[in-house]
């Protein structure tokens, strides 16, 4: 959800992204240099990976078991899949990699991060006014039940 809503919007369009000039692949440092929005790249993205895994294993990447997935994520990873020439196989997973951790880590409110369980899990307290009552309790496990900005009361 959270990868949906953001490629469905500003970042998916790329509007605070210089996209108008001559794109030459540049140094990892440089970043990805392409006329391609985010969505875009997705789109792109997986429509290759739906093509090769039909080749390969004759049905869809969501219809593959959790060993194969994770084995063509590993081979994405190394730069070790080829998905045809219009798609760049390590730039499009380290695009999705970046996704997926935004998603993880955001506030539930923006689809991502389900009943906060990432907050959770590394303690993270959430969305709160101010931590004044904790100042003097540095050091010392918290215990404290994160907070969204989602409205509970709806």
């Amino acid at each position: 959800i959270f990868i949906d809503r953001q490629l469905a919007g500003d970042y998916g369009s790329a509007a605070a992204i210089y996209r108008l000039g001559r794109f030459v692949k540049g140094t990892p440092e440089q970043g990805p240099q392409s006329p391609l929005t985010p969505a875009q790249r997705y789109r792109q993205g997986l429509a290759a990976l739906d093509v090769y895994t039909q080749k390969t294993f004759q049905q869809p990447f969501v219809a593959l078991n959790g060993d194969q997935q994770d084995e063509l994520l590993r081979q994405m990873e190394a730069n070790q899949l080829d998905l045809g020439p219009d798609v760049e196989t390590k730039v499009f997973f380290e695009l999705l990699l970046q996704n997926v951790r935004e998603g993880f880590l955001s506030d539930p409110l923006y689809g991502g991060n389900k009943e906060m369980a990432s907050w959770k899990m590394i303690g993270f307290p959430g969305a709160r006014y101010d931590f004044r009552d904790l100042i003097g309790k540095k050091g010392k496990k918290l215990n404290i039940i994160p907070t969204s900005l989602i409205d509970n009361t709806l």
